[in-house]
């Protein structure tokens, strides 16, 4: 089957709004855009409009945390407890750098996606904390110290949103730059990221997709600032656009980025992501490994009300493949039937 076959089919079953973008090192391979940035205003998404990326961030506070070890101001085995000004409350005295960034610290988590409540716990949460109020990191604090252990440190992969929040401090305390400026400054500009930044989502900058949740009740789109931080965050928030996610992949595997010695650290299958021998998918420092017939396959993904994200590096082929997404549409089924089939091309 070919690509635009397992596209068109995947469409006739989904209402997507947003880009599709497949592009090696020279070429656009295959590519679509539907739908719109702005409804109302009937704004069409295009391939330089910039997306909410949801937890794909969390790739970018990888690449930073990474540049800071590259350059000698941190270490994987810098204890959190050693490094930040706060109280940490419950979380265990013993974790460190390497645990957070594997999602194998076991913290208690302010938003659990291990749970099949998450969005009805994250609806609760910002009951008690107004989204327009989640400007600094450390406004999570209250939300994260106070939760028992998961897990033992170190036993497990566990996803933890909480656990990049607090990467993210460590970013502002080595730094002395908050969070948002240093990933500004020495990843998104380093790399020459032209529409790629941590947009306020009261004031997006010019062809910016607002992100659209489904009100069934209603039959309307309405937009999702009520159900979003104001700005993003270490774990989540960032907007970007194709060429950009693409031109990233790029720079850090040629070491454009840092040194090779680290690029390979970040790269390395560091956790197994469960216990099924059959499942081939690993966890590095802020990215997901896939390992298909020995062939790695280096992926972020992202969702949340009214975004959706994932994007895919193939070594192999040197091919990229995203799709960013302003509504909710099961991407990750169209990348189950993409996978294979961009790794033989």
């Amino acid at each position: 089957m070919k690509i635009l076959d397992i596209w068109n089919e995947w469409t006739s079953d989904n209402d997507f709004s947003g880009i599709i973008s497949i592009m090696d090192e020279h070429n656009i391979i295959f590519e679509q855009c539907c739908g719109f940035r702005n409804i109302n205003e009937k704004l069409p998404n295009n391939r330089h409009t910039a997306f909410g990326i949801a937890s794909g961030t969390k790739l970018f506070t990888g690449l930073a945390i990474c540049k800071l070890i590259d350059e000698g101001k941190l270490s994987l085995d810098d204890r959190v407890w050693d490094l930040l000004p706060f109280d940490l409350g419950k979380i265990p005295k013993e974790v460190n750098i390497l645990h957070l960034l594997t999602h194998t610290s076991g913290i208690g988590d302010y938003i659990d996606e291990e749970t099949p409540n998450s969005y009805e716990q994250l609806k609760q949460l910002y009951d008690n904390y107004p989204v327009y109020r989640w400007e600094s990191l450390e406004y999570y604090l209250p939300m994260t110290t106070y939760l028992e252990p998961k897990f033992e440190v170190g036993s497990r992969f566990g996803y933890s949103n909480s656990g990049f929040v607090i990467l993210g401090l460590v970013i502002e305390a080595v730094s002395h730059l908050s969070y948002q400026q240093y990933v500004v400054e020495n990843i998104i500009k380093k790399c020459g990221l032209k529409h790629t930044g941590f947009y306020r989502s009261d004031n997006l900058p010019e062809n910016s997709a607002y992100g659209y949740i489904y009100d069934s009740n209603t039959d309307e789109w309405r937009t999702n600032i009520f159900y979003m931080p104001v700005i993003g965050g270490a774990d989540g928030g960032l907007f970007t656009c194709v060429d950009d996610i693409n031109f990233l992949w790029r720079i850090v595997m040629a070491d454009g980025l840092f040194s090779n010695d680290m690029k390979n650290t970040f790269l390395k299958q560091h956790v197994k992501m469960n216990n099924n021998q059959e499942d081939n998918r690993y966890y590095g420092l802020g990215v997901y490994i896939r390992n298909y017939e020995n062939n790695p396959q280096y992926y972020a993904v992202g969702g949340d009300f009214g975004v959706e994200f994932f994007s895919v590096y193939f070594p192999k082929s040197q091919i990229v493949t995203s799709v960013l997404a302003n509504t909710e549409s099961n991407i990750s089924s169209l990348f189950k039937q993409l996978l294979e089939k961009i790794e033989r091309y």
